[in-house]
């Protein structure tokens, strides 16, 4: 899962994207209400990180933009605003929780992975489909409940279909969360990962299938027989 993290302090966004990785989140880092605007308006994130005191804008002008578009991304906001009427005004606006500074850090990933607990949201420790289990959080794959070790970015797609499972993941959010704001992205990327995958699932004997939409994405379903 990847994590938009609107920060302007480099040191603090550095940390939280530090600790989001060792929690088992991929992030990217905007320093602007510029640059978080477009972003959100050409990818797709698990969740908004959101500082208010940006260089360029308040940040809860993106805030309401989000939801005035219909757009339910979750979204913390992490501020030095800490009174009640900061945190009472943010909530109506639109978020889904608020943390003042200074934190602790155990404290935001708890809270992230909360609002993703929620129903309608992604996150669940344990993804299973026929003999395959994803333990999320220790990022651990059991195939007939035994050990098997992948890449990070065939964990990355195998967590994403299996969220999804018996939906189709487009290609488009394929890529954005496996490569974010990482620049450029080969035409066929997500298509080389995937076909890797696949065979490393058949060769480790998952009764799970990834079938091709073509034209549109990719979806995860149990093999037959």
């Amino acid at each position: 899962m990847r994590v938009l993290v609107v920060e302007d302090s480099p040191e603090l966004a550095q940390l939280v994207k530090n600790g989001l990785k060792l929690a088992g989140f991929d992030s990217d880092h905007l320093a602007s209400a510029i640059a978080a605007r477009e972003a959100l308006r050409n990818s797709r994130y698990a969740a908004l990180i959101l500082d208010l005191g940006l260089p360029d804008g308040d940040g809860l002008s993106i805030l309401r933009e989000l939801r005035q578009r219909k757009d339910s991304v979750p979204v913390l906001i992490l501020t030095a605003r800490g009174s009640v009427n900061d945190r009472i005004h943010g909530l109506r606006v639109g978020a889904d929780d608020y943390l003042v500074k200074p934190f602790e850090f155990g404290e935001l990933v708890a809270r992230l992975e909360a609002l993703l607990r929620r129903p309608g949201q992604i996150l669940g420790r344990s993804l299973q489909l026929s003999n395959v289990t994803f333990d999320t959080e220790d990022r651990q794959v059991l195939i007939d409940d035994k050990l098997q070790l992948l890449s990070a970015r065939e964990l990355a797609i195998l967590e994403l279909l299996l969220r999804r499972k018996g939906n189709v993941v487009s290609k488009k959010h394929l890529e954005d969360q496996l490569f974010g704001l990482a620049g450029e992205v080969g035409s066929n990327a997500v298509e080389v990962y995937v076909h890797r995958l696949r065979k490393q699932l058949t060769n480790l004997g998952a009764q799970v299938k990834i079938n091709t939409v073509r034209g549109v994405g990719y979806m995860m379903s149990a093999s037959e027989g």
